[in-house]
C-alpha cells in the first residue's frame, strides 16, 4: 500500500509541476511585440534609404562633375562639354508684362525679357512659366532646365527634379512642345539632350551657374522672389501659341515704361546674335 500511495503522491506532483509550466507557456505577446519593433526599424531604415537614394545618387553625379567649376584659368569650363550652344547677348533689355518677345532660340536662352525675373531658388515648376520671365533669371546667372512634358515623366522626371530642387540659382519647368527631352539654359548657352542619366547635365550646371567669370551679365544679381510681382505659386503662365505681330524683336531696344532693376529705363539692345555650336 505505501509503495502504491507513494507512486500516486508521485505522479501527482509531477502533474502539478507539468500544470505549473503549462500555465507559464511561451511569451507570445513579447514575442510579437519584439518582432513588430524589428520590422518598424527595418520598415523605417528601408524609406529612409530609398528616399534618399536619389540624393546621395546626386551628390555622386556632382562630385563627378566637379572638375567642371569655373576657374581664373579655366574661365568657361563649358566650352568643353559637347553640343553646347552659345551666342552673345546684352542684358537689361525689358519688356512689359504684357508684352512678348520674338525669340530665335527655343527656349530662348537671351535677350530681351521681362523686367521682373522668375524666382529661381530651386524652384521645380510643376506647369509652364512665362518665358520671359524665365529668360530674366538666367540674366542673373541661374539654370533653367526645361523638359518636354511628353518625353520626360515618372522616374526619368523624378531623377531630372533633382537636379534644380533645393539648389540655388536653379529652376525647372516643363517646356510643351521642346524638340528634345531635356533642355539646359543658362544666359548666352545651351545644352539639349535625350537622356536624364547624361552626365553632361551636372557638368553644364557646374560650369555655367552663378559663373563669376564674366559668362552672365549680372553677377550677385537675387534670385529670389519678388513680392507682389512674380508668384512662384502662382508664375504667370507659358503661352504656346506664336508670337504676332506686336511681339518684340530680337533687336528690341526696350520699352521706355519698362524699368530696370535699379528704376532706371532699360538700356537699349545690340543686333540679334548668331548662335555657335561648339
Amino acid at each position: 500500500m505505501a509503495n502504491g500511495t507513494t507512486r500516486k503522491k508521485g505522479s501527482a506532483v509531477k502533474a502539478a509541476r507539468g500544470s505549473v509550466v503549462s500555465k507559464k507557456g511561451t511569451p507570445w505577446g513579447t514575442i510579437i511585440a519584439v518582432v513588430a519593433i524589428v520590422a518598424l526599424a527595418a520598415s523605417v531604415i528601408i524609406y529612409y534609404m530609398v528616399q534618399s537614394a536619389p540624393k546621395r545618387e546626386q551628390a555622386d553625379r556632382e562630385a563627378a562633375a566637379a572638375s567642371f567649376a569655373p576657374t581664373a584659368q579655366d574661365p568657361d569650363p563649358s566650352k568643353r562639354i559637347p553640343g553646347v550652344v552659345t551666342a552673345t547677348y546684352t542684358g537689361s533689355v525689358h519688356v512689359l508684362p504684357t508684352e512678348r518677345v520674338n525669340y530665335d532660340k527655343t527656349p530662348p536662352f537671351g535677350g530681351p525679357h521681362d523686367q521682373t525675373w522668375a524666382t529661381c531658388t530651386g524652384i521645380v515648376y510643376p506647369t509652364a512659366v512665362r518665358t520671359e520671365n524665365m529668360v530674366h533669371s538666367l540674366e542673373h546667372g541661374a539654370i533653367w532646365i526645361a523638359y518636354n512634358p511628353q518625353q520626360v515623366t515618372g522616374e526619368a522626371l523624378n531623377l531630372l527634379s533633382v537636379r534644380a530642387k533645393d539648389k540655388p540659382y536653379t529652376m525647372m519647368s516643363p517646356y510643351p512642345g521642346l524638340d528634345k527631352p531635356i533642355s539646359l539654359q543658362s544666359w548666352g548657352h545651351q545644352l539639349k539632350l535625350d537622356d536624364v542619366n547624361d552626365p553632361r547635365i551636372d557638368e553644364f550646371i557646374a560650369a555655367l551657374r552663378t559663373n563669376p567669370n564674366g559668362v552672365y551679365p549680372e553677377v550677385g544679381a537675387s534670385c529670389d522672389a519678388v513680392p507682389g510681382q512674380f508668384d512662384p505659386d502662382n508664375p504667370p503662365p507659358f503661352d504656346p501659341s506664336k508670337p504676332g505681330p506686336d511681339a518684340k524683336p530680337m533687336d528690341y531696344k526696350g520699352s521706355t515704361s519698362a524699368q530696370g532693376e535699379n528704376g532706371a529705363p532699360a538700356p537699349s539692345a545690340p543686333a540679334s546674335p548668331t548662335p555657335t555650336k561648339k
